[in-house]
């Protein structure tokens, strides 16, 4: 079997592994139980696991970029901010043991260097952000805008642990579908304040 047939044969197993069993059984050692190719085949293809779960990491941010790019526009900008920000949490919902691996991975190695179709996939998830901004505060400098998107995404990612884990307090009021929705929601009102008063 050709290099390239064996790495996509082993990255859909792993995919497999983590959608199944969850982040915690994605290991050599299972991976190579599941495709039948010995530890150091893998380590040959991928150098280590970490290289391995960033080719996932990218699939996934790519599947994400893609569905939000097919999330319809009504022309109101807060409905499509919330329609924009409803598919990512489907998305998330949908796919929790693969966001979570990708969530975990990023808070974990926080100076892991990225190539730059890596980085470019998540250029693209922040323009359809700074593209929704552009239309609710649209008197906003560019800079200012462009900041504003980062922040908006950082909070959401960051957030979006609760949506991959059962994590809440069980008397909290909060449900995980709801939490990204109000801070997202809370941000976007306090830009259009700032945005008026700076016009005043």
């Amino acid at each position: 079997m050709e290099k390239g047939n064996i790495q996509d044969l082993l990255i859909g197993i792993g995919r497999k592994i983590v959608c199944e069993k969850g982040t915690e059984a994605l290991t050599v050692r299972k991976l190579s139980e599941a495709s039948g190719c010995s530890v150091g085949a893998i380590y040959n293809q991928f150098s280590n696991m970490d290289n391995f779960v960033i080719i996932q990491n990218f699939m996934t941010l790519k599947v994400l970029s893609s569905t939000l790019e097919k999330v319809p526009e009504t022309g109101e900008p807060f409905v499509d901010a919330n329609a924009l920000l409803q598919s990512f949490v489907d998305f998330v919902l949908k796919n929790k043991n693969l966001w979570f691996l990708l969530y975990n991975f990023h808070l974990t190695h926080p100076k892991r260097e990225y190539s730059f179709y890596y980085l470019r996939v998540v250029v693209k998830i922040l323009s359809h952000i700074n593209k929704t901004l552009s239309k609710t505060v649209p008197e906003m400098e560019r800079p200012e805008r462009l900041l504003s998107s980062q922040v908006l995404w950082l909070c959401v990612f960051a957030l979006s642990a609760f949506l991959a884990k059962d994590v809440l307090e069980p008397l909290s009021k909060a449900k995980e579908e709801n939490i990204c929705q109000i801070m997202f929601n809370t941000y976007m009102a306090g830009l259009t304040v700032l945005e008026r008063r700076s016009s005043e």
